[in-house]
């Protein structure tokens, strides 16, 4: 009767060690994705939400960083913004509409003359790769070597571009820099210039998941060139095109370095962007709660837009 109970006790204990070895293994399946993302996680934290919580503590006070004194104002800093008598009034919302034009003007050729190049990239022909990489190189370029390079060839007296439209027996006294329209020409020419590479490979990455045997069964249908993007091609671009309109609309309505480099503002301050005001009112009038309440505006602003794009590609699939 003894070994029996042994026996018992002996598959008790192994059954119990072998499930208490089991919810160890368990456990530590569930903690090691976050033994990797920790140092994301710590970086995040440090970087990402410390400053983002100390920037809102900053907008609800009076703050100059000279002084010692920062006096809490609540929401007064918001309320400025859409006070017609407060003196941040004017520049702000001018500068929002120059942040609007410029977005405006920029998206449409941002979204489009890329997807064009993308689908001449992906087709087979000689040299494809290099040109591959003649349309990404401009974006591998810093914004200061884009701003020097590009403010030196349009200068109106001793720019290249003059000179070449002179040679041409074009008008040669263009101000690309200091008047309007030009100035919003050179903004966004400068700009697809340099970025339209980035989204043409992001198109070209979509372009290639889609399956070959959709095409050839268009083809077997008889479906001609539009008709094979229209209802191949776009459809299989859906995802990839809501991510290239929101990092184009983010990335234009945060547009600075362009306007601070090339044009500085010109004329008056019509090209003056909102990123590049509150970067004046925070660090150069020292106005941090002003400019923290406008950086906190602006971000609501784009992640309203940024849903309503997302509602609005996600019905029209649906």
């Amino acid at each position: 009767m003894g070994v029996p109970t042994v026996s018992r006790r002996v598959d008790s204990a192994a059954t119990t060690s072998a499930a208490a070895e089991s919810t160890r293994r368990r456990s530590q399946g569930v903690l090691t994705p976050y033994l990797f993302l920790a140092p994301y996680l710590v970086l995040f934290c440090i970087f990402v939400l410390v400053p983002a919580f100390f920037g809102l503590y900053i907008s609800l006070h009076d703050w100059d960083y000279l002084l010692p004194n920062k006096p809490f104002v609540g929401l007064r800093n918001y309320i400025n913004l859409f006070d017609p008598e407060s003196s941040t009034f004017e520049p702000f919302w001018q500068s929002m509409v120059a942040t609007g034009k410029f977005t405006l003007f920029s998206v449409p050729p941002l979204i489009v003359i890329p997807l064009g190049i993308a689908l001449i990239l992906n087709e087979k022909f000689p040299g494809r790769n290099i040109f591959r990489a003649i349309y990404f190189a401009p974006f591998v370029l810093g914004i200061a070597v884009i701003g020097v390079l590009w403010r030196f060839l349009l200068d109106a007296n001793v720019g290249l571009v003059n000179f070449v439209l002179g040679k041409l027996g074009l008008p040669d006294d263009t101000p690309w820099l200091s008047a309007e329209p030009w100035v919003w020409v050179t903004l966004v020419g400068v700009t697809v210039w340099w970025t339209l590479g980035f989204n043409a490979v992001i198109y070209l990455a979509g372009l290639q998941d889609i399956p070959s045997d959709l095409y050839d069964a268009a083809k077997v249908d008889g479906a001609g060139r539009w008709a094979r993007f229209r209802y191949v091609t776009l459809p299989g671009l859906r995802q990839v095109l809501l991510f290239v309109i929101v990092i184009t609309i983010l990335a234009s309505a945060n547009m600075f370095g362009q306007s601070y480099l090339i044009t500085q503002g010109a004329p008056g301050n019509q090209t003056q962007t909102a990123l590049m005001y509150i970067a004046n009112e925070g660090l150069q009038a020292f106005r941090m709660g002003n400019a923290a309440a406008m950086s906190y505006f602006l971000a609501l602003a784009l992640a309203i837009v940024s849903i309503v794009n997302f509602l609005l590609l996600r019905h029209r699939e649906d």
